[in-house]
This record gives structure tokens, sequence and C-alpha cells, in this order.
């Protein structure tokens, strides 16, 4: 996990490095302050000169000035690379997604992957600027503040040893505790999210079957199983403070209990004045060593866990990969279907898809109807190669789909879903997703192919009007129609309309059904559709009934001889029969 974080590092790595050796430099000359300043006292308590004292004030300030300006320093570099060790996560998480498959996404919910990319991000971000920073300040000011306090105080010093055990073992129970509450609250932030995540996104939902109240207690629940379990990890790690407390109270009762005994008995022989103030300033620098190492502990605690949800992501193998030599070229739109059966993933009990045998020749159009849950959708899938077939054979231009570079495949396969997705931006810059260069009057001519010239025409802004997120200023079927035309200037050998023209009136759905006949006639075209009017002028029309092909023909044959497309033509049309 460590080697898989460091990655992440790059060109901040020699600031990491930097901050360390600035560190290592403040804690030598802190260590060598109350020394030198024990050598004073001695210096005065045996009546020195004035040049002596001013001498030894300016070796004190001149160290004092260093020590504070490594430890500046110090601050900075290490402010510096976490939060570029904390930006290169988040970019890589970002990438690593970017790559996912269909399938590796169903691993990760969406209000999961948002935690992971801030709350864990910041928690591994803060505890890395403490590793650089104060987890090498506290271990070198602990050796060398307890080199030091044997040096002057001698077997004074021996308290240290029987203290630190002490507390290295209170810290150790205070961290087993802790750890699976941590474990258990960030899997409940991830539930928190996802209530956020989906009250936000159906807001309009919510307030149109006035479920406010609902909503609140729901959030209520989810927030306060957050707070209870951090509480209880509160609580644990809270042990902490009193424990270093009573640790450094002990060992500050010994050092003037029996230092001082010491030095009235042996009336400053054995241990004087000088040696008492350096003891205790080195007591002091060791339990507040002690202190900081426990703060890195409990934040090391809380980041371990965020770091192995980052690292899962990162990590995650992407399930669809390009094969060693790819073919780069789509000779044409023709589809074939060799036996081929699909499941979501290896524990489903049933197939999506059972024994698919199809053969669609270049530029036919293929209408594909069925009821809810026939698995129209996981059909087309398969083309673009968003999933793999689990069993069979799936072959666009006469070559498997697996043996395709990802890109030039999808790059030749435009699919429009029923709920598709407009991005934050212009008008053009949604519609240029199809093609980046594509000029103005393209945007224009594949507008008016999809019927939605018209109504952009109207915008005060026209083709420069903004799109909030999700497309939310714009109808349902405003919506679809420019996505729609943005994948035709992909101008792909297969277009995949998936019930995309479900929120448009029958009479628009026919005019873009015609103009894309006209416009792209060698183009594959297959529609997904509820209503038999929108594919009934299709080439072939397939009827999928629970996964499986119940009928391929024209809609002549069909309504003859299919008993489920009859059924949806006479539901459909009874009104006017």
């Amino acid at each position: 996990m460590i080697k898989d974080l460091a990655r992440s590092i790059r060109e901040y790595k020699k600031l990491s490095i930097i901050t360390p050796i600035l560190i290592s430099l403040e804690v030598v000359i802190e260590c060598i302050i109350p020394f030198v300043t024990a050598n004073l006292v001695n210096k005065i308590k045996s009546g020195c000169e004035l040049s002596t004292i001013i001498n030894y004030g300016v070796v004190l300030i001149v160290m004092a000035f260093l020590s504070l300006m490594f430890g500046a320093i110090a601050g900075s570099t290490s402010a510096t690379a976490a939060c570029g060790f904390a930006k290169n996560l988040r970019k890589d998480m970002f990438y690593s997604i970017q790559n996912y498959s269909f399938e590796n996404i169903d691993k990760f919910m969406t209000s999961s992957l948002i935690t992971r990319m801030t709350t864990d991000v910041t928690n591994v971000q803060h505890a890395y600027m403490l590793l650089i920073r104060v987890a090498v300040r506290a271990p070198l000011m602990l050796t060398f503040a307890f080199v030091m306090a044997f040096v002057m105080g001698g077997r004074m010093a021996w308290i240290f040893l029987v203290v630190d055990p002490l507390l290295a073992v209170g810290l150790s129970i205070i961290i087993y505790k802790a750890l699976p509450l941590f474990r258990k609250v960030f899997k409940k932030y991830d539930a928190l999210n996802r209530s956020i995540q989906e009250n936000i996104k159906g807001m309009r939902v919510v307030k149109s079957f006035v479920r406010e109240d609902y909503e609140q207690k729901k959030f209520d629940l989810a927030a306060e199983d957050v707070r209870a379990d951090f509480t209880k990890a509160e609580r644990i790690l809270a042990f902490n403070g009193p424990l270093m407390q009573f640790c450094m109270y002990v060992v500050m009762i010994f050092v003037l209990s029996f230092g001082s005994y010491t030095i009235i008995t042996s009336r400053g022989l054995d241990f004087d004045i000088g040696q008492f103030s350096a003891i205790l300033t080195y007591n002091f620098m060791i339990l507040s060593s002690l202190m900081m190492l426990s703060m890195v502990f409990v934040m090391i605690t809380m980041a371990s866990e965020s770091a192995k949800r980052i690292v899962e992501v990162i990590n995650e193998k992407r399930t669809l990969t390009n094969p060693k030599n790819p073919v780069y070229t789509v000779k044409d739109g023709s589809i074939s279907f060799e036996n081929v059966s699909f499941k979501y993933s290896e524990k489903a009990e049933r197939m999506a898809l059972a024994n698919i045998n199809l053969q669609i020749k270049s530029g036919e159009t293929i209408g594909i109807i069925g009821g809810t849950g026939a698995s129209k959708t996981s059909l087309v899938q398969l083309i673009p190669r968003l999933y793999d077939a689990t069993e069979g054979v799936v072959k666009v231009g006469g070559v498997d789909v697996r043996n395709y570079d990802l890109d030039s495949l999808r790059n030749q396969v435009a699919v429009v879903l029923q709920k598709n997705v407009l991005f934050s931006g212009t008008i053009k810059e949604n519609l240029r997703w199809g093609n980046k260069d594509a000029t103005d009057e393209e945007l224009v001519e594949v507008c008016k192919l999809a019927c939605a010239h018209e109504f952009i025409s109207q915008f005060p802004k026209g083709y420069d009007t903004y799109i909030e997120q999700g497309g939310t200023n714009v109808s349902g079927g405003q919506r679809q129609r420019l996505c729609i035309a943005r994948a035709l200037l992909k101008k792909p050998k297969i277009l995949i309309l998936d019930d995309s023209t479900s929120a448009v009136d029958t009479k628009t759905d026919a005019k873009i059904r015609k103009a894309l006949k006209e416009y792209m006639p060698k183009t594959t075209k297959i529609i997904i559709a509820q209503r038999t009017a929108s594919v009934e002028d299709a080439d072939r029309i397939i009827v999928m009934d629970g996964g499986t092909v119940n009928g391929i023909g024209t809609h002549e044959q069909l309504l003859a001889e299919n008993t489920i497309y009859r059924e949806i033509y006479v539901s459909q049309n009874k009104a006017g029969a």
C-alpha cells in the first residue's frame, strides 16, 4: 500500500526529502541550546565576566534564529509537498476511474468514490505532512534529548526508560481499539454522501411528493450513525491526552523531587543547578516528542483506512483492455452475434442474454422492441464493448470486438441513451463532444437533422446558450435531441438509439428517423423503442423477451406471426382500431 501511494509523490519528492533534513537541523540546534544554557548558568554561578555572558547570549540568539529559520522553511516545504501529494492522488484516482469499464464502475458507488477523492485524500494529506515533518522531528528530538539527558543528568535519566514502555503499551491499546471503528465509519460516510446525492439529484421528485420530512429523517439517521461511531473512536483516542499528561507529571515529580534532593544533599557536587535546569528542559522535550508521536499515531490510524480505500480505486484492474496487436480500422457497420450469452457478474444467478444469434448487414435499420427487463440495452452494450460477452462472439465489421483498439471501435459506434447526459457548458461545447473540430455549419446541420435547431434558435444566445449541470434548464425532449445531434457529429458506422426519442412526440420522432435514413444511408442504425411506431419502418425488427430473441422480421411479418409484437401493437393502437 505504501509503495502504491508513494508513486503519487512524483515531482514533490525533492521537497519531501528536504523537509526531514531541515527538521533534523532544527532538532539538533534545539537540543544543543539547553546544554549551552546550562554552561552559562554554571559560568554565572562561578562568577564570570560580562563579556562571557554576552558571548553566550550571542551564540544562543544565533542558534535560536537558525532553529526558527529551519523550522519555518520546513513548514513551508512540508505543506507544499503534502498538498501536491494530495493533488496527485486525486489526479491518479480520477484518471484510474476514467479508464474503468462499466463492470469496474459497478463495484463502486458514486458517493463512495466522491468520499474517497475528498475526505479520504484529505486524511492522507494530513498524515503525510505529519510523517515528513512531525514523525521525523519527534523521534530525532526524543533520541537527542534522551542522550543529552543522560549526559547532563546521569542516572536520573533512567526514569525515561521506565515511562516510555508504559506509554508505548497504552498507545498500542488505543490504536488497536480505535482502528476497527474508523473502518466502519468510512463506510457510513459513503452512505451519508449517497443520501445527500440522491436527495439533491431527485429534489424535484422529493418536492412533488412532499417528502421533505422523510428525507430529513433519513439524513438525520445517517448523520447520527456517523456521529455515534466517530464519538466512540474519539472517546478512545481521547485517552491519549491523559496518558501523556500522567507520564509527563510522573517524570516532572521525579526530576523535581530527586533532583532537588541530590542538589541539597551533595551541595551541588553531584548535581548542580545548571544540570537541573537542563534536564528539566530535556524532560519537556522528550515528553513533547512523545506527545507529537502520539498525535502522528492517531492521524495515521485514521489515515490508514483512508489510504486502503484510495489504493483500492487506483489499483482496480480494468476488466476491458486492448489486445496485444489491436485492429484500428472498422471496415463497415455489419454486426454479428454468434451464440452470445451474457451476465453482469460472475455471481449473477442467471444470464441477462442467452444464446443470441444475429446477423445485421452494414447500412441496415434495425428496430428492437420488448417489455421492460427484456435486456434490450444489455444487447446493444456488447457492440461498442462496454461489456464483454460471457459466452460467444460479437463481431463488428467482421472482426471480434475484443480484437479492436477500444477507442477506435467506440469512435465508430455512437450510442444515444434514453437518459443521456449533457455537461455544464454551452450548447456548442456539448455538441463538440461528438467532434471537437466541428464547424458551426456542421453543428447547425446535425441539429436540423435531430430537430433541435428550431428550439436552439429561440434561445436568446442560440448555440452559445449555457447548459446547466445535467441539462436541467432544457426539457427531456430537447435534451434527447441535443444528444442525438452530438452523436451524429461522430459520423459513425453504427448508430444506436436506446429509447432516445421517448420524450419527443411521434411527429418529431418520424422526422428524426427520416433524416437519419437520408443523411447516413451507409450507417447501421439500431433503434430501441417502446413504441411500435418508432420501429415499424425499420428493415427488420427484433423482438426481445427475457434475454432471448423471440422473433425477427418486418413490421408486417411480426404482426402476422409474433404474439408479443402483435400484443404491443394492439395495446398501443387500440384507440384507433
